[in-house]
């Protein structure tokens, strides 16, 4: 089995030499693209692995998972041409040598599974039979599904922790260590980063949540999941002690329906022990839903998480 699992992870990285970095169109650092990541729990799909100027495989890198991993670096791939400008912010704060050095894993997403592999699973099945065939046959204003496939987001996570992970450590200089592994995304990719960080913390020491999709669908009437989302956090937000976390939103289009919910949840994080020296929780006025308004404001998630060096396990 490791002489299998092994070759497999070379076969990964030869399909990656023969991806051109120049496909993507890049700022700083160098992007190595996986077309196609096998997996064993869900579909296979890209991976874009950031390296830094000066990457030298003697030093030690934090990484940072992030999911809707298509549209961290090169708006000309994204759907509505717009990008997080990933590899520009750190760039940026590597240079001014505000923050440790880290690599950065984006993982593209399911495409239609998107939002089965992005809802936290065990508070969405908590939730009755009855609510949950009415959010199955939940649609958006195009009339497309929002769950085209069965909730399954504990899967994507063991992707990532028993699959990605391993590869990224065996094949990258990083530091293997939870106080160096973060995760991040936007609305239903930040509400993912929230649940991996509580199902594995000792994985994952930091979490990014940036306009997080807490009401999963559109609607905020008779919905059963932020009630649902609250009442798991309640019992699963791990240690502070040793976990870092950032929440944000905006005023405008979708970041319209978080700031309740959002409360809601910064009350649960005082009352766990969470306090200014582990935890942000910002609202941006003004700021609607989209990749510009997170670029613009990327540098402080990644100064929070990044900036205080950590010592190595």
């Amino acid at each position: 089995m490791l002489k299998i699992r092994t070759f497999q992870f070379f076969m990964v990285f030869v399909v990656a030499c023969f991806v051109a970095c120049n496909q993507h169109r890049i700022a700083s650092g160098t992007l190595t693209h996986l077309e196609r990541f096998d997996s064993k729990y869900i579909a296979s799909r890209s991976i874009d692995i950031w390296l830094p100027e000066g990457y030298n495989d003697q030093e030690k890198y934090a990484v940072i998972y992030m999911n809707d991993g298509k549209t961290l670096f090169d708006s000309s791939l994204s759907w509505n041409h717009q990008e997080w400008g990933v590899d520009e912010v750190l760039g940026k704060l590597l240079a001014e040598s505000k923050i440790q050095k880290c690599i950065v894993v984006g993982i593209y997403n399911g495409n239609s599974s998107r939002h089965s592999e992005y809802m936290p699973q065990k508070p969405f099945e908590c939730i009755s039979d009855s609510a949950q065939e009415i959010l199955y046959k939940a649609t958006r204003k195009d009339h497309s599904l929002f769950f085209t496939v069965k909730v399954q987001s504990d899967y994507y996570l063991k992707f990532l922790v028993n699959e990605l992970k391993p590869y990224i450590d065996s094949n990258f200089s990083t530091h293997k260590d939870s106080q160096h592994t973060f995760i991040a995304g936007s609305s239903m990719g930040g509400l993912i980063s929230l649940y991996a960080l509580c199902e594995y913390p000792h994985i994952f020491g930091g979490a990014a949540c940036l306009s997080t999709h807490w009401t999963g669908t559109y609607s905020i009437e008779d919905n059963p999941i932020p009630a649902a989302i609250m009442s798991y956090l309640k019992g699963n937000i791990p240690s502070p002690e040793y976990h870092r976390i950032y929440f944000d939103y905006g005023t405008e289009t979708l970041d319209t329906l978080y700031k309740p919910y959002q409360c809601q949840v910064d009350s649960i994080m005082l009352l766990k022990g969470y306090s200014e020296t582990n935890w942000i929780s910002k609202e941006f006025i003004g700021a609607d839903h989209s990749e510009k308004s997170w670029n613009k404001r990327l540098e402080i998630p990644f100064s929070f998480l990044l900036g205080i060096k950590q010592p190595s396990n």
